[in-house]
């Protein structure tokens, strides 16, 4: 009676768990598919790799979506976002500034926000960057799979944040890599809503 009880017990446990991982890969499936562009009060790029100071094609990729959106109105204001690992000569975000500069973005629509070597801490700064000029909405550019967490984040740091997500870059080429990548953002965001802390090395920011 009591193995059954247990058995029982332990597949509704399995069964919860199961229903919860699918429905996040779910979740994160669809908000990657989601392109949101009302005009907002700043464009936010997510950090990724720049070496010295040269954009590898994650970021660069971000960063002419971003361009994108502020010639179309989006904002009046990309801020870039992300720290530098030791040895860097320039944070994630100057490398940012740096590169939309040199393709014509005004340096006065181009804010940096060098702070963090994860998604959550660059978000808490950004969002802090614009409490203090008393704005708080946002549309934030980064990987597909990397939309929910991203946007999941900023609102908890108190951005009224929406996304519009790259559709190039190597993130987006082949299906096994996006299979990879939604599994890891997965797992990335289960981890974020249990602890409030970021797993970005199980994660891709």
């Amino acid at each position: 009676m009591v193995a059954r009880w247990l058995s029982r017990i332990l597949g509704a446990v399995v069964l919860l768990a199961v229903l919860l991982v699918g429905g996040t890969a779910l979740r994160v499936w669809q908000v990657a598919r989601t392109d949101e562009r009302d005009k907002v009060d700043a464009i936010i790029v997510l950090g990724s790799t720049q070496v010295n100071g040269v954009p590898k094609p994650i970021l660069q990729a971000r960063l002419e979506h971003a361009k994108m959106l502020y010639e179309q109105g989006v904002a009046p204001e990309i801020m870039t976002v992300g720290g530098k690992q030791p040895g860097d000569a320039y944070t994630e975000a100057q490398a940012g500034t740096k590169y939309l500069a040199e393709q014509g973005v005004p340096r006065s629509a181009l804010v940096s926000v060098g702070e963090g070597n994860d998604t959550l801490v660059s978000l808490v700064a950004a969002g802090k960057r614009l409490h203090d000029q008393g704005r708080s909405s946002a549309v934030l550019v980064s990987d597909p799979w990397h939309s929910l967490r991203s946007r999941t984040m900023a609102r908890d740091a108190g951005i009224s944040a929406d996304v519009s997500p790259t559709h190039g870059g190597p993130v987006v080429q082949q299906r096994s890599t996006e299979i990879r990548y939604i599994v890891r953002e997965t797992a990335a965001l289960l981890y974020y809503r249990l602890t409030r802390t970021s797993a970005d090395e199980i994660g891709s920011a």
